[in-house]
């Protein structure tokens, strides 16, 4: 799903926004279940995406190794 790789480095998108922008309106367990199923987690950033409520949700090596990257990122932009 070309619009994972679409996603800046640091930010993060929602999973129904995520839908939306790859043509999938209203489709977010699609996409939440192509995601979760994604084997190239580096190569498609797909712990950019997060739940609607800002919850991290689920990550295929865990919540909180999303949430380090998600954090590892942030960090690296807010450098000087």
């Amino acid at each position: 799903m070309q619009s994972v790789c679409e996603i800046p480095f640091g930010k993060t998108i929602t999973y129904s926004e995520l839908a939306e922008k790859a043509g999938l309106k209203g489709k977010v367990r699609y996409v939440s279940s192509f995601l979760k199923h994604n084997s190239r987690l580096i190569a498609v950033p797909c712990h950019r995406v997060i739940k609607k409520d800002g919850d991290y949700g689920d990550y295929l090596l865990g919540r909180q190794f999303k949430q380090y990257l998600l954090d590892w990122e942030n960090s690296l932009i807010s450098r000087p």
